[in-house]
């Protein structure tokens, strides 16, 4: 029987050394620096405490004690108005997000806290996690293992994997090793360490049940309420699902947390479950290290993720589909279509091809290419072999940025500014402007739709009216974008009304 994993996973927020090599990923002077601390290739034998060999279920004490050093909680702090519609939302998700989610007429600002995990991944202060956990957050507090507690900034964010990187500062912090995702196979032990339930430093075990996976969860899950899911990607090209799936027991607070082989080396970042209730139910899904590399060094970087695009529309395959297609090989990503400047068309893939390979590695499923191709930036070269007419062909395609140049893309402060707010805006209708003026107000302007991000998470509904910015009346869209012109982390004030309910203006703040 086929599993709807759409149907079964959703994810959590669910927040509501060995011989070691130095490596330093970021070298340009001209841009910020991060040291990794990267694995070496060693027996796993000497990494358990008994000695036990490879494979064998060895005690898990060497790798708990690598790992619960780096791992540290994450508490954010975000105002949000309640909404007579939260009621709507399912007891089941009441539950899970704690007392206080729903519940309640009319609308009103309330702070609300979220809780999660993180993995410090440079003696300096970087510190990797899920975009869910910081998403919206006005502050961001983090406790270190040593009960420490330090204020944190965001980085950057990349809901199109549910990754980010914050910072605290601090010196000579314990780091967590990186080690090879591509590596680890079915079966094999891991160990999950995080802070479920606000319990510090839990560690718990499992194996490997699979890799690979893509759920369909990123960017479509809106329909369970505002804090069920990371921001929405709407407006986000082609969210990146690989996810190791595993059975450690991975619990409301893991989210952001370590997901480890034996020798304590990270192997993902645990980010979803799969359940009924909103607790453990024997499937849980982590962020591939190889992924969280990129990443977190493209973040600390350049601000935003460097991602290569083959531009290509793409289709699994199965017996049934191969029939259907005429294709000769059930296995393999087929072409269906190509995109404005396509990377893959002007290297020679043709329409009905089936990648087989890229870079000598074998592709099974959609998430196996996404996330092969994922891993480069723009003007990387890449070499497909494609099945066509049932002969393999290989294929050098230099990939492409989102608007098909083969550039480096760095962040545009104040359309990332825009974009973390996770909504559309427009401006008041001359009726809308003289109705305002009763109620002595100067105009604003209009939410016309909410997508995620950081005012979905205060409770802002479409049809919301934006009077002031940080107490300055804004009148238009341009205006608007003034106001938050170079407000980058910094904390904003927002103030505005419902047009249904003119005399009650509602006002909140969070950290851009």
């Amino acid at each position: 029987m086929k599993t709807n994993w759409k149907a079964l996973v959703f994810v959590g927020l669910l927040s509501s050394a060995t011989t070691l090599a130095g490596f330093k990923l970021l070298s340009n002077d001209s841009e910020k620096d991060v040291i990794f601390k990267e694995a070496q290739s060693e027996s796993l034998a000497r990494f358990t405490s008994t000695g036990t060999p490879a494979g064998a279920p060895g005690d898990f004490v060497y790798a708990a004690e690598a790992t619960t050093p780096t791992v540290v909680h994450i508490k954010s702090t975000m105002s949000r108005q309640s909404s007579s519609r939260e009621q709507q939302i399912p007891d089941i998700f009441r539950d899970f997000f704690g007392d206080g989610f729903g519940g309640g007429g009319g609308r009103s600002a309330q702070p609300a806290e979220a809780t999660g995990s993180g993995v410090i991944i440079s003696p300096d202060g970087y510190i990797v996690t899920n975009n869910h956990v910081v998403e919206g957050a006005q502050e961001l507090e983090v406790t270190l293992h040593n009960k420490a507690k330090l204020r944190a900034k965001v980085i950057g964010t990349d809901p199109s994997t549910d990754i980010a990187v914050i910072k605290i500062e601090s010196k000579d912090l314990p780091a967590v090793t990186i080690g090879n995702s591509d590596a680890v196979k079915v079966g094999e032990w891991v160990v999950a360490v995080g802070n479920p339930f606000n319990l510090e430093s839990t560690v718990t075990a499992g194996i490997v049940s699979a890799k690979g996976r893509g759920l369909g969860i990123i960017g479509s899950s809106r329909r369970y309420g505002n804090n069920a899911t990371p921001a929405s990607l709407a407006s986000v090209d082609s969210p990146l699902e690989s996810f190791i799936q595993t059975d450690a027991v991975v619990n409301p607070g893991n989210s952001g947390g370590a997901l480890v082989n034996l020798k304590g080396e990270l192997i993902g970042i645990n980010t979803a479950i799969a359940s009924p209730t909103g607790s453990f139910a024997g499937y849980a899904f982590a962020v591939p290290s190889s992924i969280v590399k990129k990443v977190s060094s493209d973040l600390i970087k350049f601000g935003n993720v460097q991602r290569g695009y083959l531009g290509i529309s793409l289709d699994d395959l199965d017996s049934r589909k191969a029939e259907e297609y005429g294709v000769k090989v059930n296995d393999g990503v087929y072409v269906r279509d190509f995109t404005d400047n396509s990377a893959a068309k002007a290297g020679g893939v043709e329409k009905g091809d089936v990648i087989v390979k890229v870079d000598g590695l074998r592709i099974n499923s959609i998430p196996e290419l996404q996330q092969s191709i994922g891993l480069h930036k723009p003007g990387d070269k890449v070499n497909l072999t494609v099945n066509r007419d049932g002969k393999e062909k290989d294929i050098t395609v230099t990939l492409r940025n989102r608007t098909g140049g083969s550039d480096i893309i760095k962040r545009d402060e104040s359309a990332a500014v825009l974009s973390s707010l996770g909504a559309q805006f427009g401006n008041l209708t001359d009726g809308e402007k003289q109705k305002l003026a009763k109620f002595k107000h100067e105009g604003g302007v209009k939410v016309l739709s909410v997508e995620g991000g950081k005012l979905a998470r205060t409770g802002v509904e479409e049809g919301f009216i934006v009077t002031k910015v940080n107490g300055k009346a804004v009148r238009s869209v341009k205006e608007f974008e003034s106001a938050l012109a170079g407000k980058e982390d910094s904390m904003v004030q927002f103030e505005g009304l419902y047009p249904d309910a003119p005399y009650d203006v509602y006002s909140f703040g969070f950290r851009l």
